[in-house]
């Protein structure tokens, strides 16, 4: 009986605040959009409190690392460093902006070793996707083949080059850009939209429940 319990009353929370979360959007008045309002600070609470069971959860595995003695674990007490460090300025030092604040420690973090870093990730990005271009556009079959003349016209037509070659070239990436890219997103859109509503079906009637573990 407890457990029924247990699992009813998740199932019947969930039923209800998606009914009314889909009830919202065609009902304009304004205590509905003052409960919904509440609703979004309601999530934006538990969303800290997910936060704080994130870092439990990343402590604890890089402790198990150190303890474990497993491969490149000294990584590991950089991650739990910088954590630290981050979270001590971060509570005992004001981070609003301002002229008077542009040497506070918070910032001196930020912009030397954060920005460096995903300026670092997104850099060796761009060797990848160059690495994955060449094995993609190589003209084994005819959709490669298509594949490989569309991204030529497509980097010829965006650069300044192109235009200089011959007006057809940026027209034509343009086009390109514009009607068949934009037609294949577009159908794409539409199929993570009807995935998403019945995925959000399944949860809302309790026909999902893998949220509830297990």
């Amino acid at each position: 009986m407890k457990q029924i319990f247990h699992l009813t009353l998740p199932l019947l929370i969930t039923f209800l605040l998606s009914l009314f979360f889909a009830f919202q959007f065609f009902v304009p008045h304004e205590s509905i959009r003052d409960t919904y309002t509440y609703l979004l600070q309601c999530t934006m609470i538990i969303g800290c409190f997910a936060m704080l069971l994130g870092i439990y959860s990343l402590v604890r595995v890089h402790f198990i690392r150190i303890k474990r003695r497993a491969q490149n674990y000294k990584y590991s007490y950089m991650t739990i460093t910088a954590l630290t460090l981050t979270i001590i300025v971060g509570l005992f030092g004001s981070i609003e902006k301002g002229p008077a604040l542009e040497g506070h420690m918070y910032y001196f973090i930020y912009n030397t070793v954060l920005i460096p870093i995903q300026a670092t990730m997104f850099s060796l990005l761009a060797f990848f996707i160059a690495s994955a271009a060449y094995r993609a556009f190589r003209a084994r079959s005819l959709v490669a083949t298509v594949l490989l003349l569309t991204a030529v016209f497509v980097m010829i037509g965006r650069v300044p080059i192109g235009g200089q070659i011959h007006e057809f070239l940026p027209a034509f990436a343009h086009w390109l850009l514009n009607v068949p890219n934009l037609a294949a997103k577009r159908a794409i859109m539409i199929g993570i939209g009807l995935g998403a509503s019945a995925t959000a079906l399944k949860v809302a009637l309790g026909i999902e429940r893998s949220h509830f573990g297990g």
